[in-house]
């Protein structure tokens, strides 16, 4: 079985499928912004890559969300609701975590069915 890798770093790639499945690596926004805003943004990359690996956010399986602080819940689960499509919710987890750089205020990791 093959496995595509987009977008390779020297560290990580974006995205990884294999097997009808893509693994996309944690999304975030611009530093700067509000949790809302960097919801916005990394909810945009997530549809980026998506759409490069071949499928959309109707087939994700799975969502990872970290919060910088969880009292941000309500504010980024405003931005959420308005993304994910109605009948196509994944299982999705929501927690707080210390992100890479503290600017970062949310961290957004999908895994979607091709």
């Amino acid at each position: 079985m093959s496995i595509t890798r987009y977008e390779v770093g020297p560290r990580m790639s974006q995205a990884v499928v294999h097997n009808g499945i893509a693994y996309l690596a944690g999304q975030v926004g611009e530093a700067g912004h509000d949790v809302a805003t960097q919801t916005e943004q990394a909810l945009a990359e997530v549809d980026r890559l998506l759409a490069l690996a071949g499928t959309d956010k109707t087939k994700i399986l799975t969502a990872q969300i970290w919060l910088a602080d969880i009292a941000d819940f309500s504010k980024m689960n405003a931005v959420w609701d308005k993304w994910v499509p109605a009948g196509h919710t994944p299982a999705r987890a929501t927690g707080e975590s210390k992100l890479a750089a503290p600017e970062y205020l949310v961290e957004v990791i999908v895994v979607a069915a091709i």
